[in-house]
């Protein structure tokens, strides 16, 4: 399990050890519908998804067939397997083995230990379980998209156009409605294919009305979603729910269902609707039919069915803990990501304990002043959050939370923090307001202004301007307080196993990551000895911590490594070290507008041999347009339309050649080809023989590179002109974090550490920092989120464009005169194309302008053996490298 986005095997998934079943319940850690659905789904998946409809396998193939990128540029975007394998594991469920009832769950299931009394609903739900911050609010938009179209585009579907998506508070509501929003988030995210896609208009037809809490549009017969907190359903038409409340969540109660509440009853009544989905946010709060939630949406469901009309279609959960009081969890669940593998992937922070040495140096001491008991703990999580703030601080505001057993509690520490350091004083937000630590229930404007206090801080406390450094409160870890900037947290309330507080919650909030997958990130932990044995219950679901010396000044902080501009360093210090980079326009672009003019009617092309399939078996390789194994599909059960996997090689061709658009003109020529040219004679696609040809490996290829070749030389070309549009310096850098390794102390850069991918660019700053004396200033090219990211296009040896990162840049002593170096360990075809396009940039940026002069240097790892460890200038390096470079640029640019 070493990456998130990975297909993992059922077997290689994490499974408590004997002692783990032995000390816990099993039903506390393992839902007991998973084992089986990851199976079956596994089989369901390696089988090419046998028995989905056609709208299924059109958003399957589009969703999880690769990366999404993003137009003009290389960034990519891939859902997380957890995420595939739960929207797989519903529609797996309900469109091909129809468990729909409690009595298919109980077969599904295969023992007597799940029975339909552990059935409280009698419509379909599923829940799904996922850790916090592993992207579940994706899944439920997954879910949202397959029902919407299944219901357009399937005859007789059992699914809806219509939703009902409820949230627990109004933070989580906030969240949903950002994304929500004008629907940008289907828009923003690869929720809807492209049009043309499997034949049909998808971003076209995506049409659903959004309708937020009491405000209600016309119901529109193409769509409904309606996005409301759990109070707008069921509260008392006579209470109202007090700030608090609403901020954190209400207590649900077993009579709270009465009164008005949000009209969609109304709405419901009035014929409009027929069915619906219901979609549930942090759902862990549904785990009894006596609850007010519960109770609200059978009564939708109720209402549906006195009406005789399709009604509740289905109700999909999802939450981090769908646990009963007693920590049991939901016997609904039905796809799991625990909090464990999470961890190990990178996806959430890694949670850090004390140290049993720094446990027995925090001691609670025998006062009855909150301060004074935990005048320790309030120090350790003081400290460990400095810490990370002199690491990150220029970048992000590292978070320190602190859960107290009281308001007036919070009062004294956040008094604490203010009056003790100064990096605190008047930057730790409580989220009360009177003296004596409630908040009021009136209506006034007074509290309403507080509850938009509150709800702006909860908002943007992730923010580099926001004012807040610490957060102390009582119930702040609740679900929805979406914060990624939590470093710290030191609880001061005595947690136990039979609080119905989880600890899975308790250190929620400070789960969510802050940087990249790939960038390593900590939660560090601190508390009273209950606390901290309350959060190592979370041992027995196979978390394992990370426990570390905590509180000594002067050890490295728990935090990624950050690579910024140098505080340290004067502004003329840096207006020296600093290097000017020109933005030329591109030269080589894609003209879309050719893709009419295509035609491979005369290219050369190996014939594809139409072979005799025989046997029982007859199975259909799909790979993708790069080789590798997408699906497989056997023909005896299921035999896909022709047209479908006609598509699929249209949408492989287009993704190679980042096209976003132009199926509808290129499918009729795949088709084309297909018939009339790829096997030397005309054939039919819909014989099943020539079906199973097409999806043959060897045959796809032919297809792909005929189109690949024919797009790249119509589309892409170089303009042969460029301008400059604009400059950019390495002081516009915004930070980067990347995982600790070994840096150098930069003086020579505006950067404070400089890092290499490889010892030989470790080599290279070490020679520019220390040995050259001509070389005023150097920087390492960061890639990623911040980062230098100076790149120059280039067309790769497939014809398509790609980005060229050079590895450094260097200005000499003088200051007029930089050099773009890229260094390289071994050759291939691409790299030539590289340093032909770094010298015909660097022309270009000498013709344009007379500011500055750039060369190109490249220098290979045969030649930085030989000569690197004679030079002592950098001149030196230019005499063995920089002609070699243009030598080679030429020699490169004669051969293509």
């Amino acid at each position: 399990m070493n990456s998130p986005f990975d297909v993992t095997r059922p077997e290689d998934r994490w499974q408590p050890s004997a002692t783990q079943l032995r000390t816990e319940e099993s039903a506390r850690i393992l839902p007991p519908l998973v084992a089986e659905t990851r199976r079956r789904v596994h089989e369901w998946r390696s089988s090419g998804y046998q028995g989905a409809s056609t709208t299924t396998l059109a958003l399957l193939e589009y969703w999880f067939e690769g990366n999404h990128y993003e137009p003009e540029t290389d960034d990519t975007f891939q859902f997380y397997f957890a995420q595939r394998e739960s929207f797989e594991t519903i529609a797996w469920l309900y469109e091909t083995a129809k468990y729909r009832e409690k009595y298919d769950m109980v077969r599904l299931a295969g023992d007597s230990l799940v029975s339909p009394n552990h059935f409280e609903e009698d419509w379909t739900r599923y829940v799904i379980k996922m850790a916090t911050g592993t992207g579940k609010t994706k899944v439920l938009g997954l879910v949202l998209v397959w029902s919407y179209f299944h219901n357009l585009y399937e005859t007789d579907s059992p699914l809806s156009r219509n939703f009902l998506l409820i949230a627990p508070n109004i933070i989580v509501l906030n969240r949903l409605l950002k994304d929500f929003a004008g629907l940008k988030y289907f828009f923003d995210d690869p929720f809807l294919p492209p049009n043309g896609h499997y034949g049909h208009n998808w971003t076209d037809d995506f049409q659903p009305t959004l309708h937020v809490q009491d405000e209600v549009r016309p119901i529109s017969d193409r769509g409904n979603i309606f996005l409301t907190n759990i109070h707008r359903v069921y509260i008392d038409e006579d209470r109202q729910p007090t700030v608090e409340e609403q901020f954190l969540g209400l207590k649900v109660k077993p009579d709270a269902d009465k009164g008005k509440g949000f009209d969609l009853r109304q709405v419901l009544d009035s014929d409009k609707l027929s069915d619906i989905v219901v979609l549930n946010d942090e759902a862990h709060h549904i785990h009894d039919k006596k609850l007010a939630w519960y109770k609200a949406i059978e009564s939708l469901y109720d209402q549906f069915r006195q009406r005789g009309v399709p009604g509740l279609r289905m109700q999909v959960d999802v939450t981090a803990t769908p646990k009963h009081d007693d920590g049991t969890i939901f016997i609904q669940t039905v796809a799991d990501y625990p909090l464990v593998e999470a961890i190990k992937h990178g996806v959430v922070k890694t949670p850090v304990l004390p140290s049993p040495e720094s446990r027995r140096r925090v001691r609670e001491r025998d006062s009855a002043d909150f301060v004074e008991r935990y005048r320790d703990h309030l120090q350790l999580g003081y400290i460990e959050w400095e810490k990370q703030f002199d690491e990150i601080g220029h970048d992000k505001v590292p978070i320190l939370f602190i859960m107290t057993m009281t308001t007036r509690e919070a009062d004294q520490a956040k008094e604490f923090l203010e009056m003790n350091y100064s990096k605190m004083r008047g930057r730790v937000l409580s989220i009360h307001t009177n003296k004596d630590g409630s908040i009021s229930e009136s209506k006034s404007t007074k509290n309403q202004a507080v509850l938009e206090g509150l709800r702006t801080a909860a908002d943007q406390i992730d923010r580099a301007d926001s004012p807040f450094r610490a957060v102390t409160s009582v119930m702040m870890l609740r679900e929805g307080w979406d914060v990624r900037n939590v470093t710290t947290i030191v609880g001061l309330r005595p947690y136990s196993s039979k609080s119905k507080i989880l600890p899975e919650l308790a250190i929620g909030r400070g789960l969510r990551k802050m940087y990249l997958i790939g960038v390593p990130e900590s939660l560090v932990v601190v508390g009273t000895e209950h606390f901290i044995n309350f959060i190592e219950e979370l041992q027995h679901q196979g978390v394992e911590f990370r426990h570390a010396d905590l509180g000594a000044r002067g050890t490295r902080a728990q935090a990624p490594l950050l690579i910024e501009i140098d505080r340290e360093k004067s502004p003329e210090q840096l207006h020296e070290l600093d290097i000017p980079l020109p933005i030329l326009e591109p030269r080589i672009v894609r003209d879309y507008s050719r893709l009419s003019e295509l035609d491979v009617s005369a290219a050369s092309h190996q014939i594809a041999q139409l072979h005799d399939y025989v046997g029982d078996v007859r199975e259909i390789i799909f790979n993708n347009f790069h080789g590798e194994f997408n699906h497989l599909t056997e023909l005896p059960d299921f035999v896909p339309n022709w047209r479908n996997v006609l598509s699929f090689i249209t949408q492989g061709i287009l993704k190679s050649n980042r096209l976003f658009s132009g199926f509808d003109l290129l499918y009729p020529e795949v088709e084309a080809f297909a018939r009339r040219q790829l096997f030397a004679k005309i054939v039919d696609p819909e014989n099943e023989q020539v079906l199973k040809n097409l999806a043959n490996p060897g045959v796809k290829k032919i297809i792909y590179d005929v189109f690949n070749s024919a797009i790249s030389g119509l589309i892409i070309k170089d303009k042969e002109t460029t301008e400059i549009a604009g400059y950019t310096t390495l002081l516009d850098t915004r930070p980067i974090a990347k995982a600790f390794e070994q840096f150098i102390t930069s003086k020579k850069s505006v950067f404070g550490k400089t890092i290499g991918d490889n010892e030989m660019e470790k080599s290279f700053a070490a020679l520019c920092e220390h040995d050259f004396d001509d070389v005023k200033a150097y920087a390492k090219n960061t890639i990623g989120q911040g980062g230098v990211n100076f790149h120059v296009e280039y067309q790769n040896e497939k014809g398509g464009i790609s980005r060229f990162y050079p590895d450094f840049l260097v200005k000499l002593q003088g200051g007029k005169t930089i050099y773009v170096v890229e260094t390289k360990g071994r050759m291939d075809a691409n790299d030539k194309r590289k340093i032909i396009r770094l010298v015909k940039w660097c022309d270009d940026v000498n013709a344009l302008q007379q500011a500055y002069r750039y060369e190109p240097l490249f220098v290979s790892w045969d030649d930085w053996v030989l000569h690197a460890s004679k030079a002592r200038s950098f001149r030196d390096m230019i005499d063995v490298y920089a002609r070699a470079t243009r030598d080679l640029a030429g020699a490169g640019a004669g051969a293509g």
